[in-house]
């Protein structure tokens, strides 16, 4: 069946200073082959664009090993079987996984787990729900939130990229926790909508001027933030320690406003930081893949949520594979409403 198919796939060429661009990455097809005894074969339906991506394509120690040149590039994504050796898989399963950037993946036998190869509900949930509250982004804000934030009722939980994907689901389930949540967002639109539609108690727009940040802390945190959900570090990450509460949590899921400076020259370090200090707070990084084991547990109690009612998703679909370096850049010029997913085929 697969040997007639054709695999596109997107490569990274060189390394980025800066900015990724078309230049960074090369267009390849190769034909589709079949799986081998207990393997299966792939055809990606969308993928999870991430800031974290960026970060992949530097050659420097991290909590993964970066992207090596030629290879196809990493991304997680659902797609459907469309041929299987392996028992556990059926023609026509929907699965997440590790796929890349490419139109089929084939996934030998030893490479089912390290891929993340499982099978999924698509009545639990839609594709873009799974690449986002259900995905990665809502583990990452789930644990992130409930294992290193962990909040009580009545307390302030301050989250930055508040529209994103992660920053949404933190959010949400804040509220859902008994918490008050303020949210910092780019622009009137994005901070409306996690106000009105997310039920954010508030939404700073960083956008809005100079201090704005600042000011607007100081107006909706005025005893201070017991939890800090950091999406974007820099400045603002600087301007939240200025307000931390005595035993504050800051959770540092990234740091997207420094992402593009990462071969060049050093990000922002925090000036603040002696606030940790003097509020005897604590500051603690969350790396999702840590919490790979416990991930059920998150989607069960999600989807609950979003079957009744009390949490809501957005994701910002854009399509075609040839449309990734430009798509991939629209995080970090703040483009995206919503969770960016990228669709390579329709299902």
């Amino acid at each position: 069946m697969s040997s007639s198919l054709t695999n596109h796939q997107v490569r990274l060429a060189k390394r980025p200073e800066g900015a990724a661009t078309r230049e960074n990455w090369k267009f390849t097809t190769e034909p589709v082959g079949e799986p081998a005894e207990g393997g299966v074969l792939v055809k990606t339906l969308s993928l999870s664009l991430d800031p974290a991506m960026r970060g992949w394509l530097n050659d420097a120690k991290s909590y993964i090993a970066p992207v090596a040149i030629d290879e196809v590039m990493r991304a997680g994504g659902v797609g459907r079987v469309v041929a299987s050796k392996n028992p556990q898989f059926a023609v026509g399963d929907a699965v997440y996984g590790t796929l890349g950037v490419q139109e089929y993946i084939l996934i030998p036998q030893d490479q089912i787990k390290r891929n993340g190869l499982v099978k999924i509900d698509l009545n639990v949930g839609t594709i873009t729900q799974w690449l986002n509250v259900l995905g990665m982004p809502g583990m990452t804000g789930y644990f992130g939130l409930m294992d290193v934030g962990q909040p009580k009722p009545g307390e302030t939980v301050v989250v930055s990229g508040a529209a994103g994907a992660v920053g949404q689901t933190v959010g949400q389930l804040a509220k859902i926790k008994g918490c008050r949540v303020v949210g910092i967002a780019g622009g009137a639109a994005k901070c409306d909508w996690v106000v009105k539609e997310l039920g954010f108690d508030a939404c700073i727009d960083y956008k809005a001027g100079a201090g704005a940040v600042r000011e607007g802390l100081k107006t909706h945190c005025p005893k201070g933030v017991d939890i800090y959900f950091d999406n974007v570090g820099g400045e603002i990450l600087d301007a939240v320690l200025a307000r931390l509460a005595r035993k504050a949590r800051v959770i540092i899921c990234g740091a997207i406003s420094q992402y593009n400076n990462a071969n060049s020259m050093p990000g922002a370090g925090p000036r603040n930081y002696l606030s940790l200090l003097v509020n005897r707070a604590r500051m603690e990084g969350i790396v999702v893949f840590d919490y790979a084991d416990r991930f059920h547990i998150a989607v069960a109690e999600l989807a609950g949520y979003l079957k009744d009612g009390r949490m809501k998703s957005k994701e910002d679909v854009v399509k075609g594979l040839d449309t990734f370096p430009e798509s991939l850049n629209k995080l970090f010029a703040g483009e995206n409403f919503g969770k960016l997913v990228l669709q390579v085929a329709e299902d």
